[in-house]
């Protein structure tokens, strides 16, 4: 009678190869979500060449407390309103006619004791560390917007156009080049006339 030989042995030898090769897959083929985070532009580390004076009129506060209450130029205002006394501001024009300053596209109060000029006009944002993330987001979206809305004005005025649509067409890629040098130009023309110089003071403890 014929001997029975043992259960047949799986070979193991490229086992290894085999996980090695699911490993490359899986590190090429997965993608990684990240946090795309907030679209600005940081200053230059190099010091300025000469010390800029900056008038405190030509600087307009906004704090933002652990409670996301709102104090604006040392005054309690609420969300809804943000927007306008933004806009007020940046628009204001209170430089005296004929001075370099002077803002001829201006169509503010020309406020005397308010922003001299756009080009010189701060937006200074600063909230309490406890402040909630989604409120922070909210101002800084109201505030972003007084620029967008006054440069819209500006660019219906001139292109008829709004600004918001002639920069979405320059960034995007399916422009053709010929169509980006001029857009560029209108573009840069707009955001020369209302800068957005939107500051962020330390955040601090308790406000």
């Amino acid at each position: 009678m014929a001997r029975r030989n043992g259960a047949p042995e799986v070979n193991a030898g490229s086992m290894a190869d085999i996980a090695f090769l699911l490993l490359i897959f899986f590190l090429v083929t997965t993608t990684i979500e990240t946090d795309a985070g907030l679209d600005r532009m940081l200053p230059p580390m190099e010091p300025p060449e000469e010390d800029v004076v900056i008038k405190q009129k030509n600087i307009f506060t906004v704090n933002i407390n652990k409670n996301g209450q709102l104090l604006v130029e040392d005054e309690l205002t609420e969300l809804k309103d943000l927007r306008a006394k933004a806009m007020d501001f940046l628009d204001n024009g209170g430089a005296a006619s004929g001075s370099p300053e002077y803002c001829n596209y201006c169509k503010g109060k020309r406020d005397a004791e308010s922003s001299d000029n756009p080009t010189k006009a701060i937006i200074s944002l600063k909230n309490d560390r406890e402040t909630k993330y989604s409120i922070y987001i909210t101002v800084q979206n109201e505030l972003v917007g007084a620029y967008n809305d006054l440069r819209n004005r500006e660019a219906q005025r001139l292109y008829k156009q709004d600004f918001t649509d002639l920069e979405a067409a320059y960034l995007n890629p399916e422009t053709p080049e010929t169509d980006k040098e001029e857009l560029k130009e209108k573009v840069q023309r707009i955001q020369g006339l209302f800068p957005q110089k939107l500051s962020e003071a330390e955040t601090s403890s308790n406000n």
